[in-house]
């Protein structure tokens, strides 16, 4: 199993600012509802236990809490870095943990990326096309097919 130990300190950052990143990625992808999907990241965390089963690295990312580096300048540059960071930790995962603990990952910041959409209906959809949209690209940038 892989955890903490088997990543360098700026490796271990990258890790835990991935997810966070998802989620401000699919929170500016449309207008309104952003203290309510901000939010809905934190509690992804708290939910992720029980959802994706025996993880150390889950465990330990999901302990440490979400990070996000922020200082963005607009939503495009949050955009464009935070898919780079996805793809990053993807690539590093592939690397060094196990192909289940990179599925458990890319599953992990999926189900959070979808929490954070649904937290507030935008023009009356649970879920907007743009957020799909971000959704699609966050998959896709983990190496992992969209649904």
């Amino acid at each position: 199993m892989t955890g903490k130990s088997d990543f360098t300190d700026e490796e271990w950052e990258l890790l835990r600012d991935a997810p966070a990143s998802a989620g401000m990625i699919v929170v500016a992808a449309d207008k309104g509802g952003t203290f309510r999907e901000t939010f809905a990241i934190a509690k992804a965390y708290t939910e992720a236990r029980g959802e994706h089963g025996s993880s150390e690295l889950l465990d330990a990312l999901v302990t440490a809490g979400p990070k996000s580096k922020g200082g963005f300048h607009s939503n495009e540059e949050l955009h464009e870095q935070g898919l780079q960071r996805l793809r990053d930790a993807a690539s590093l995962l592939g690397q060094k943990a196990t192909p289940q603990e990179l599925d458990d990952y890319r599953a992990f910041v999926a189900s959070l990326a979808e929490k954070v959409a649904e937290a507030h209906k935008e023009d009356g959809e649970q879920v907007s096309d743009k957020e799909r949209a971000a959704m699609a690209e966050i998959a896709e940038s983990l190496g992992a097919s969209s649904s």
